[in-house]
């Protein structure tokens, strides 16, 4: 079989696949690829037994697939585009807008830059984001939702209007408190206990 040839058969096994098959099928390319257990100091500090690299899944045939259908299975219908802090959401973002086209749904995709740039055209966004746009901020995995909710605030400050927060992974278990308060829904398609660990809290 030709590799194009391969591609469309994995496209059309993956299609077929249930909610809770691809849920499955993610959780364990995630836990063979992404997930690594020692011990680990997280960017707030504390430590944890478990770390995850969802990048490894993301950036990976067939990895890309199952997440792309994932994500776009959680983004409202009226959404416009999606994106957030570079470089966590970056994967995350490019490929779902991508599948989505495939699949007959426009998104835009766009990043947030961590600096304002100073030349060129110069602000934080990078990408496709309109003022006006229906926007789902995204994040390969989250632990307070600090990055989700820099964006947020960036992509507001475009005029533009965020209808979700969305992880690929939940590892905290307290990034729905901080959206809340910045009165935006959050959701994450897997979270710690789904593959096998306690959240790690704030």
């Amino acid at each position: 079989m030709s590799a194009d040839g391969a591609r469309r058969s994995t496209e059309r096994e993956l299609g077929a696949l249930t909610t809770s098959q691809l849920r499955e099928a993610l959780t364990a390319h995630l836990l063979e690829h992404a997930v690594r257990r020692g011990d680990f100091v997280l960017k707030s500090g504390r430590r944890s037994p478990w770390f995850i690299d969802a990048k490894q899944t993301i950036c990976r045939p067939p990895g890309m697939l199952l997440v792309a259908r994932a994500v776009l299975a959680e983004i409202p219908a009226e959404a416009t585009a999606i994106g957030g802090l570079t470089m966590g959401a970056d994967p995350v973002s490019f490929v779902t807008a991508a599948y989505a086209s495939g699949v007959g749904r426009e998104l835009k995709a766009f990043s947030v830059r961590k600096e304002v740039k100073d030349h060129g055209a110069g602000g934080r966004i990078a990408g496709a984001l309109d003022a006006g746009d229906r926007v789902v901020v995204t994040e390969d995995a989250t632990t307070r939702g600090t990055s989700l909710a820099e964006a947020v605030q960036a992509v507001r400050e475009c005029g533009a209007e965020v209808v979700l927060a969305l992880a690929l992974v939940d590892r905290g278990g307290a990034a729905g408190d901080l959206l809340g308060s910045q009165g935006v829904p959050f959701r994450a398609v897997l979270g710690a206990p789904d593959l096998g660990f306690d959240y790690d809290g704030a």
